[in-house]
């Protein structure tokens, strides 16, 4: 069974791995114009050596992914049980269940999976699995509108700089720690707020081709606006790094907010 260090050292990886992904999206789509999600960047480093780090990320993404949903359980970064809270909370447990997909789907490619779909496919698949249920349209326009609230969530990251408090104060009072921090989050920000428009609109037309990944997303802007959000997103990247080195894993708090928790409801009874 893997120990707290383990699995702090193995969300390490994971960060690393999301600078790799999100610095590969933003540099494809400045130097060639190709726009990819996820997916298709471990598509794209599924060849050669690229199998041997796709491994080592698969580990890092399944371990990160744990990482965020298991924040987003107990809340370890005290956002609360407000609607805010919840919403802030709720965005970490979509991105854990993200980051968990990346990484099996990183696991099969490294053990000799083949190619994936085109940009978009796995989004439109999805949102065709949903829209085949009873309440599927429902389900969709709840997840678009949580797309929305994580990017304004990003959008509110990059103005107050908050990502700085999760950081060792080496690396925080960094200014170009800080710059890059900001423009990675608002980058981000656009992104999942078209890939929140295209899902609600997906919803409302009950028709799965209207959804989109991030590579749909960033190809649909416009072309100046494109390079801007693509080098964002680069940026992103080299913050993500950053925060394999320097991110505080284990908050030292966590355990007094959870014990301060416990106490609550053990009085309210």
């Amino acid at each position: 069974m893997l120990n707290i260090g383990t699995m702090e050292s193995l969300t390490r990886v994971g960060f690393a791995a999301r600078g790799i992904i999100y610095f590969l999206i933003g540099y494809l789509a400045l130097r060639t114009g190709r726009t990819e999600d996820g997916s298709g960047i471990l598509d794209y480093l599924n060849s050669g050596a690229g199998k041997l780090l796709l491994g080592l990320m698969a580990l890092g993404l399944l371990a990160y992914g744990l990482w965020r949903l298991s924040e987003a359980a107990i809340d370890s970064e005290g956002h609360g049980a407000d609607a805010k809270g919840m919403g802030v909370r709720a965005g970490g447990a979509i991105s854990g269940l993200i980051h968990l997909g990346l990484g099996f789907y990183a696991a099969s490619l490294a053990f000799g999976g083949g190619r994936g779909g085109s940009s978009g496919g796995g989004t439109q698949e999805g949102a065709a699995t949903a829209l085949s249920f009873p309440g599927g349209q429902v389900a969709l326009t709840l997840v678009a509108a949580g797309l929305v609230v994580t990017a304004f969530v990003q959008f509110m990251k990059a103005f107050r700089a908050g990502f700085l408090k999760h950081l060792d104060p080496q690396a925080a009072r960094k200014s170009w720690v800080k710059a890059i921090g900001r423009a990675g989050y608002a980058a981000r920000g656009v992104v999942f707020l078209i890939m929140g428009w295209f899902l609600w609109r997906s919803a409302q037309q009950s028709n799965a081709a209207e959804a989109g990944d991030m590579g749909t997303a960033l190809a649909s802007l416009p072309s100046t606006l494109q390079l801007i959000v693509a080098a964002g997103l680069l940026l992103f990247g080299l913050f993500s790094m950053v925060e394999a080195i320097y991110r505080r894993i284990t908050d030292p708090h966590v355990l007094e907010r959870l014990g301060s928790t416990a106490r609550r409801a053990t009085s309210g009874r």
